[in-house]
């Protein structure tokens, strides 16, 4: 199925959104293997599509002055899809837990086995006191898909680390800017893949992220990126990561990424 940008709602409503196509030139690193912000970028996307055909979409919510903010997510990488290998992406709802609404996601392969996983957790926020609300009023007519899990656990809640140290400076600028007016989750994953040494990204053929995100930040905001290692001994590579807004020294977000051969 794919998502017809004019009208997805044309589809049908249907339980699992999926969408099959080959991985493209622009979404791959120098080991010709698909990146994690890809990742992200294609489950951004089949969500969005998703949503709308459920009558759930950025219009839908608006109508009641809500919008979906991604809170946290949670992705398992077993095998990075080579370019122009063709793909599966497929997401659904996975019902509530507390004030988030739960979205699962995965990419499968042309013999439909599963080469990455997610699960993420989204807040219904309204627009003018951009607060969280309860989640149920939509959830609850949303398909449930119960028992179909891509992961039997998460999104994970991350703790505040005191051992980080600053690695690097990004100011949000236009391209970072999305139609919420803050920076695209997608963005976050990109400013952590940029404050890895591009070898241990290249070298992964698994890795795992958790992102927690905190606090949006605004256009011409200006934040400190810290990081440390991780003690895991499966991973030949682990880093926490945190984050500071000049302004208000508030943290935007908090992950950690687990590099695997």
């Amino acid at each position: 199925m794919k998502c017809n940008a004019a009208n997805p709602k044309e589809s049908g409503h249907v339980d699992i959104w999926q969408e099959t196509f080959p991985v493209r030139f622009g979404s791959i690193d120098k080991s010709d293997r698909l990146t994690l912000s890809a990742m992200f970028q294609f489950f951004q996307e089949a969500a969005i599509c998703h949503a709308e055909n459920l009558d759930a979409g950025r219009e839908d919510l608006a109508k009641a002055g809500q919008v979906w903010i991604l809170s946290r997510i949670s992705v398992t990488v077993d095998r990075r899809p080579a370019y122009r290998e063709l793909v599966t992406v497929r997401t659904w709802p996975r019902g509530s837990e507390k004030l988030f609404a739960i979205r699962d996601y995965d990419i499968r392969d042309k013999d439909d086995i599963p080469a990455v996983a997610g699960r993420s957790g989204w807040l219904v926020v309204d627009i003018e006191k951009r607060r969280p609300l309860r989640p149920q009023a939509v959830v609850n007519l949303l398909p449930a898909n119960e028992g179909v899990n891509a992961l039997n656990w998460g999104p994970a809640s991350l703790e505040e680390r005191a051992d980080l140290q600053k690695i690097m400076e990004r100011k949000a600028l236009y391209t970072d800017i999305d139609y919420n007016g803050h920076v695209n989750n997608v963005r976050y994953i990109q400013w952590i893949e940029d404050a890895v040494d591009p070898g241990l990204l290249e070298a992964a053929g698994k890795m795992r992220l958790d992102i927690n995100y905190l606090n949006e930040i605004r256009g011409d905001e200006t934040i400190d990126i810290l990081s440390a290692p991780v003690a895991d001994e499966k991973a030949f590579a682990a880093f926490a990561f945190d984050s500071r807004k000049h302004e208000t020294n508030q943290s935007a977000f908090r992950a950690e990424l687990r590099l695997y051969k």
